[in-house]
């Protein structure tokens, strides 16, 4: 788990991550802000920021990530890869084989999906397609960040996805009532952790889904 206290650092510290690894999410960091200049992919108000607002808060989720029975993770509305880029990046030492998949339909975050996959030498797919229009897909993980709503996320993993162990995803203030909304319509195994970068924010694993009956 992240301490709250090291991300008021400028430097990316994380525990028990070797300095290469590290050194790895500084450089994707500054991938991030370069490509910012051309293309939106992070607001431009986080960008002094990036590391607690972005870097941090996408290694957080590992937690949940890290398991024996999780090999694929698949990040819808990909962006800049927030937070799946930064999972690759902590995962490639701990995992031989880890495999990460992005849904991205822009044409230019794909591309750039897909320069940061080459250059950390993720093992990584980058489909640049609407999600929306995707069957019959198997992962291990779906996850996404400030992608679209819990209930679209439901909706998308019960009818886009064939198989699904779990959906991580994170909640802002709101979470606590969204999960009560949505548990009126679909029953799931809830896990949650309160997220280190936002004291009004969760991060929560769902597993076990499926809508209730009438």
């Amino acid at each position: 788990m992240i301490d709250s206290k090291i991300i008021k650092k400028d430097k990316i510290y994380l525990p028990n991550v070797s300095r290469e690894t590290l050194l790895e999410l500084e450089d994707y960091s500054k991938s991030i802000l370069d490509k910012n200049k051309m293309i939106n992919l992070i607001s431009s108000s986080t960008e002094k920021s990036i590391n607690t607002r972005h870097i941090y808060d996408s290694a957080q989720t590992i937690d949940f990530i890290d398991k024996n029975d999780i090999k694929v993770c698949t990040d819808l509305g990909s962006g800049a890869g927030l937070p799946s880029i930064v999972l690759g990046i902590l995962m490639k030492p701990k995992k031989q084989g880890f495999k990460l998949i992005f849904y991205e339909k822009s044409y230019h975050k794909s591309s750039f999906l897909k320069e940061m996959a080459k250059k950390f030498k993720l093992e990584a797919k980058i489909y640049q397609k609407n999600i929306f229009e995707e069957k019959n897909l198997v992962t291990d993980v779906i996850i996404c960040r400030a992608f679209k709503p819990l209930p679209v996320i439901f909706d998308i993993a019960t009818k886009n996805f064939k198989n699904f162990k779990y959906i991580v995803m994170y909640l802002g203030k709101s979470g606590k009532k969204i999960l009560n909304e949505v548990s009126k319509k679909w029953k799931f195994n809830l896990e949650e952790m309160k997220s280190v970068t936002s004291e009004e924010s969760l991060v929560v694993k769902i597993s076990n889904l499926k809508k209730k009956n009438g």
